[in-house]
């Protein structure tokens, strides 16, 4: 079902359609309906209950009326006593309407089912008397048409009773001002019967008497001695009816003359009083609603809109008041349409706590001033919400303020709504917030929940969860709101916060003394050390790079080899930009070519981190907005600044925001990764930059850097040897060179942007590793002496140190060394066998001994017997020679690589047979005929432990 708005379902009034109502016409005035000059809506009685909900505490005061006019009982007494705008005084026009009607009360709206409830099949016709507080005055003498002159309260009633007879019956008492007594009043009643009296304002006529003084009007004793006399005569008439209207609030009391008056009225009215308070809460809905609309919708279409809102509240329970998730809150929705529940909850919960402001009353003159203005303006809104609120109007915003202290309305111009509000600046600026009109939504919901709130109540404003209930509707997204807070928080100066509270309020927050500190802050002194040191923090591990240089000059980012790539993040200044001229590219190339004044060589091991162009600007700001929160909460602690605990937790909150703020910020800002590359342009290199986004949304920066790293393959993590081979038939073996120093292959792809990176040596290494255990690529020798290869593999073994004397050898000269070593190894085999047929011995380590780990060719197999032998002699070896044991004298200056290949020819040859237990023990003697100094005994013994010797020690002589 779509979302319609509520002017294609709703109707209002013509004069709320037109503006023609008059703000007067909200304020009934009994004694104009009395006298025939009231609107039509007022002095008619069949269009007053047309538009007059009766609500459960006027269906018993009419059901009281009736029953005592029809003598079947009911209340003599009824006193209405509520808080200013409560409903009172348009209570008493219902009862004036019933009891002096002229018309039948079928054509009353509400009134029958009223009566059935009564037990009265026929209500009499009654006559009204309405005594008008405000109307009368003390000294004055009221003229009636007759010429008759009355002054007196009892006057006045027996006059509107029954005329110059009812005066006669009271003209000694009125004459001198004293009370009739209670006798002549019953019998004033019992003529005048049937009955109603309808007293309003009482309290400001009788606190006009000053103590003591006579008047026209009598004294102040006689007028209540008059009071007391008519509560009791009304009980001796059993079809009488008294109504009297007493103040519930302050403002209508008026001083200490008033107060006592009303604790006076209260006592005697006490006696015989039935008090009565008309308006309930959610009646107040159907009251409003009524009055100010023709037509509230078709009940289907209204269920269905209202059911899209409360499922919405439902789906996003956790973001709004508990209160909508129950089915009452369904019902409310649809009670109150089109006026969205929380509109009522805000003027009758906090709004009609101010002085002026008339509960039912304030409410209808509000919402027809509100819901003329929306039509006008053609808002679309599927509710009336307090997001709706129309504040850039004039007569709204006007009739908002009227009730609140001065200092509103600049409040409202500048930062709420209105042309140059900083809400619309917010809307017009960010397209997200603008389709929904996000931050004056927000605003004017703040407005309507926090303006009516004490400055002295402990927990001041409006809760997150009622700023969504009152802006967002069903299809919208919460996050553009909830981010919308976050703005508004950080750019208002009229707006505070605390937790989730916001409230607004006259008195300027901190932020303009913000304002005026960021325009101090020193960018290179202060700034630009901040922003490196937070961009350092966000960094984290460093990971693979050897390390991580954020806004460092070229001198001292270092030029080593290094266990990994270092990542050099560019300074603020060198932003890049798909669309402006890179400063990036300029800073970057600098830090490439030089460290310091010196060329660097290990440029490949650079890769740049460059912050966006267009983010830089709002880092900056956001960096200067911190820091300005940090100096004031500083200046607060140590007195510096004079400000109350109000303002010092808002401080700390907004550095504690900024801060977070400048994080994510940060995260956002540096999202370009640059690696420089090298292309050749007519045989010359060329530099080119490769630039690529990474994601602002991942946890971990580095990490993130890392895998983009590794998915542009712009850092290699894993080698083939077909790579490797690949690169040194390209660039090594070349015009006749068939080997290659391992270590220069790998300082070159550090040193050439041409060459791959590789992330560290152990990837080149196990590239190598892997290369030598096949024979596709390449061969391996740890050193060279003379045309003979040290530590030679190829198709097997394994590589030893990347050291100096280490080669790469080139696939087809290996392969021919290899068959070299393999037909010599051969042919010493047959002229050792035809001069002894013994096996032949084993040449010594270091000495070019050939290879039998990867030759093609025969092999010669330890511990068998001769190529050519009898199957019977080798068995028969193998049965008798089942230990070996070899001791070798190594180089201590060559030990390394002897060692390495005593493992691949000795040692492999024994691990590589199932069955075979190898046990190596390593012998180390050294002798220095001038000892050795204490240094170098406690690290040898130091080492010692650390590889587990199981004996080591110094001995002297």
């Amino acid at each position: 079902m779509s979302l319609k708005a509520w002017r294609d379902i709703a109707t209002p009034h013509k004069d709320v359609l037109g503006g023609t109502f008059k703000q007067s016409e909200f304020a009934a005035d009994i004694t104009q309906v009395a006298t025939g000059t009231a609107p039509e809506e007022y002095q008619d009685a069949e269009k007053f209950f047309s538009r007059t909900y009766i609500t459960e505490g006027m269906r018993l005061l009419l059901i009281s009326v009736a029953q005592r006019l029809a003598g079947q009982g009911g209340d003599p007494v009824i006193q209405l006593q509520t808080a200013f705008g409560g409903g009172k005084t348009h209570t008493m026009l219902a009862v004036y309407h019933l009891a002096s009607r002229k018309i039948t009360t079928d054509k009353l709206h509400g009134v029958p089912p009223v009566l059935d409830e009564a037990g009265v099949s026929e209500l009499p016709s009654a006559r009204v008397a309405v005594i008008d507080g405000i109307n009368m005055a003390p000294s004055q003498q009221s003229v009636k048409k007759e010429g008759q002159k009355v002054s007196t309260l009892w006057g006045e009633l027996a006059w509107q009773l029954l005329g110059d007879e009812g005066l006669a019956m009271v003209k000694d008492s009125h004459e001198q001002g004293t009370s009739p007594g209670k006798q002549v009043l019953v019998e004033l009643l019992e003529k005048a019967a049937p009955c109603v009296i309808l007293v309003d304002e009482l309290l400001a006529y009788i606190r006009q008497f000053e103590l003591g003084k006579s008047y026209p009007a009598g004294t102040y004793d006689s007028n209540f001695s008059f009071i007391q006399a008519l509560t009791e005569a009304m009980k001796a008439v059993p079809n009488a009816i008294l109504l009297a209207s007493l103040p519930e609030s302050e403002l209508e009391v008026g001083g200490t003359m008033g107060q006592q008056t009303l604790t006076a009225l209260e006592k005697y009215f006490g006696r015989v009083e039935s008090v009565w308070k008309p308006v309930g809460a959610e009646e107040a809905f159907e009251i409003v609603r009524r009055r100010l609309f023709e037509n509230a919708g078709d009940r289907a279409e209204v269920e269905g809109i209202c059911r899209q809102f409360s499922d919405f509240y439902r789906q996003h329970a956790q973001k709004f008041p508990t209160e909508t998730q129950s089915n009452e809150y369904f019902e409310r929705l649809c009670s109150s349409y089109p006026i969205h529940p929380e509109v009522f909850d805000r003027l009758y919960e906090d709004w009609s706590t101010l002085d002026k402001f008339q509960r039912t009353r304030g409410v209808l003159q509000y919402m027809a001033i509100v819901i003329h203005q929306l039509w006008v303006s053609g808002n679309r809104d599927a509710l009336i919400m307090p997001g709706s609120l129309p504040l850039e109007d004039s007569s709204v915003r006007d009739k908002s303020i009227h009730y609140l202290p001065q200092g509103w309305q600049p409040v409202i111009e500048r930062e709420i709504d209105g042309p140059r509000s900083a809400a619309l600046d917010l809307d017009s600026h960010v397209a997200l917030f603008g389709g929904v009109q996000a931050a004056r939504r927000a605003a004017r919901t703040i407005f309507l929940g926090s303006a009516a709130s004490s400055s002295v109540q402990a927990a001041r404003g409006i809760k997150q969860e009622r700023i969504l209930l009152g802006t967002v509707q069903p299809g919208q997204s919460l996050g553009v709101f909830e981010d919308v807070l976050k703005r508004l928080r950080d750019r208002l100066h009229y707006l505070y916060s605390e937790q989730d509270r916001f409230w607004f309020d006259t008195k300027p927050n901190l932020r303009r003394e913000m304002e005026s500190r960021k325009q101090n802050i020193s960018e290179r002194d202060a700034l630009i050390p901040l922003l490196k040191e937070r961009t350092t923090q966000r960094m984290g591990r460093q990971h693979h790079f050897s390390g991580i240089h954020v806004f460092t000059q070229s001198g001292d980012v270092p030029d080593e080899y290094g266990s990994g790539p270092r990542l050099v993040v560019l300074p603020t200044d060198a932003a890049y930009s798909r669309t402006e001229a890179n400063q990036a590219y300029k800073v970057a190339e600098e830090i490439l070519r030089k460290r310091g004044e010196q060329p660097r060589q290990k440029q490949n091991r650079l890769i740049f981190l460059a912050a966006d162009f267009d983010v830089v600007s709002r880092l900056k700001d956001q960096g200067r907005t911190f820091l300005a929160w940090k100096s004031i909460v500083e200046d607060i602690d140590n007195g510096t600044l004079n400000q109350d605990l109000v303002h010092l937790r808002q401080a700390k909150q907004s550095r504690e925001a900024a801060e977070s703020s400048l994080s994510q910020l940060i995260r956002e800002t540096y999202k370009w990764l640059m690696a420089p590359v090298e292309e050749f342009v007519r045989g010359k290199p060329t530099l080119e930059w490769e630039v690529v986004q990474i994601s602002t949304t991942t946890p971990n920066l580095v990490e993130t850097i890392e895998n983009k790293l590794r998915e542009e393959e712009w850092l290699i993590y894993e080698w083939s040897p077909i790579f490797l081979r690949n690169i040194l038939k390209q660039w090594y073996f070349k015009d006749g060179v068939t080997e290659v120093s391992a270590l220069k292959v790998w300082q070159d792809s550090c040193h050439y942007l041409y060459l791959p990176r590789l992330v560290n040596d152990e990837v080149f290494k196990n590239a190598m590793h892997q290369g030598v255990a096949s024979e596709d690529f390449f061969g391996y020798a740890s050193g060279k002496e003379g045309d003979t290869y040290l530590g030679f593999a190829f198709g097997q073994g394994s590589i030893g140190g990347l050291d100096s004397e280490a080669l790469i050898i080139e696939r087809e000269a290996a392969k021919a060394y290899r068959d070299k070593l393999a037909a010599e190894a051969a042919q010493r085999a047959r002229e050792q066998d035809e001069r002894s047929g013994d096996q032949p011995a084993p040449a010594s380590i270091g000495e070019g001994a050939p290879s039998t780990t990867g030759s093609s060719g025969p092999t010669v197999p330890m511990g068998g017997g001769l190529a050519g032998g009898s199957s019977d002699q080798a068995e028969v070896a193998n049965a008798i020679k089942k230990h070996f044991y070899g001791n070798v004298d190594l180089d201590p200056l060559k030990a390394k690589m002897d060692f390495a290949t005593l493992v691949d020819e000795i040692v492999e040859q024994f691990t590589l047979r199932s069955g075979v237990e190898v046990k190596i023990s390593v012998e180390i003697e050294a002798t220095s005929a001038d000892g050795f100094d204490e240094a170098l005994q406690r690290t040898i013994k130091e080492n010692c432990n650390v590889l587990k010797f199981s004996s080591s020690e110094f001995e002297g002589e």
